[in-house]
């Protein structure tokens, strides 16, 4: 793939303006994980020191065009420690900038134009500007104005974060060490669907927890109790299993679950059977046994790529038991140089996080959404409109 990047590019004295994803979660005023900005500080830090003028323009949330206080990006900015501007299709102070300067703008989305893709509002935010950036590999699946639009208007280019994202995750579809197994969590079989078809075809196995499995295990006729699954999606499972069967791809499905009488966090936990799961349990998490196998079949493995969790790992130990081992056990498995690790999806990394791994992975890409439509193979609008 041959994509406009900022290597041969000057940018001395230029305005640049710079899309990135700063789409936290803030809690109180306290933004609870900076790794999407911090992982966003090498283009900014690029840019600065080569003199650009740069303009960073990010969303937060979905308040549908409209201004919603608590979705103010002005946190961020202050997190950063640079200046702050209230309208993103404000424009007096560029005349206020110098070389080397940086200031962030207030939320996209309070603009309608933003999510529609706006052809007005895009050329609005694009005027007064030399160069555009796209560094926001989390939003390139989206046809926004600020992803796509503006490049209509302006010289536009990859920033350092993007051209990571799309060449690690590359590796993965076009050239992975055998064997690939994918560990496929989360809460829906519907929203995974595109990466299930792509992986029966170049993965040895995939291992499928959370209520994902929980769906997989009802499609195999066994009882889920008072549980979350997509009973519609019973026909669809049945079809991977046995186009993995065809293609010698392996699927391991739950073995156990973790279950309570509740959907809480103070919930008292018993480890159940797939096979004894009652009908007023509540699965919140996989069992014991199927943790224990997960983390036995990385033994053997080359290249492993993790999307969702296996329970409500945000519910800290008791929940995100399964979790909490498989991240434990990949981290410790790629800083000794058996295995590579991509990972993606925001409640997958948090789960890194909670467990002190995020560091040790081959990859831990900033992407949900766009993370999952990149590996099933998807073409994302953002990088496309950024292709020589």
């Amino acid at each position: 793939m041959q994509i406009h990047d900022l290597k041969n590019v000057d940018v001395r004295g230029k305005y640049v303006l710079l899309r990135d994803d700063f789409n936290v979660q803030i809690v109180d005023g306290v933004i609870q994980d900076t790794f999407r900005i911090d992982s966003s500080m090498p283009t900014i830090k690029h840019l600065t020191s080569n003199g650009a003028r740069v303009v960073i323009c990010s969303h937060l949330g979905r308040p549908k065009g409209k201004v919603v206080p608590e979705m103010s990006l002005r946190v961020v900015a202050e997190y950063m420690n640079i200046p702050f501007v209230e309208d993103c299709l404000a424009k007096e102070f560029l005349l206020d900038m110098h070389n080397g300067d940086v200031v962030l703008m207030e939320n996209l989305r309070f603009h309608i134009g933003e999510e529609e893709n706006d052809i007005e509002f895009a050329k609005k935010l694009a005027s007064g500007f030399d160069l555009y950036v796209n560094d926001a590999f989390a939003v390139s699946h989206r046809a926004a104005a600020s992803v796509v639009g503006v490049t209509e208007f302006l010289p536009s280019f990859a920033g350092d974060l993007l051209i990571k994202e799309i060449e690690n995750l590359s590796h993965i579809m076009e050239n992975p060490k055998h064997p690939l197994v994918l560990f496929l969590g989360g809460s829906k079989v519907s929203t995974k669907i595109g990466v299930l078809k792509k992986f029966v075809q170049i993965a040895d196995k995939i291992v499928i927890g959370g209520a994902l499995g929980t769906t997989f295990n009802f499609a195999d006729g066994l009882p889920v109790g008072n549980s979350l699954y997509e009973e519609s999606m019973a026909d669809f499972a049945t079809e991977i299993m046995r186009t993995a069967d065809e293609n010698g791809c392996e699927i391991y499905l739950p073995l156990d679950k973790g279950v309570g009488k509740e959907f809480a966090k103070n919930a008292v936990r018993e480890n159940r059977d797939v096979t004894e799961i009652k009908d007023d349990d509540i699965i919140i998490d996989d069992g014991e046994k199927t943790a224990k196998r997960n983390v036995e079949l990385l033994q053997n493995v080359k290249t492993v790529v993790w999307n969702g969790t296996f329970g409500m790992a945000e519910w800290s130990d008791v929940w995100g038991y399964s979790s909490f081992k498989l991240a434990r056990a990949l981290g410790e498995l790629t800083k000794r140089g058996k295995i590579e690790t991509f990972v993606g999806g925001g409640d997958t990394v948090a789960a890194l996080d909670a467990c002190g791994v995020h560091d040790d992975m081959t990859y831990v890409s900033t992407g949900g959404g766009a993370f999952l439509e990149f590996i099933e193979g998807k073409e994302l609008p953002g990088i496309k409109a950024l292709i020589k």
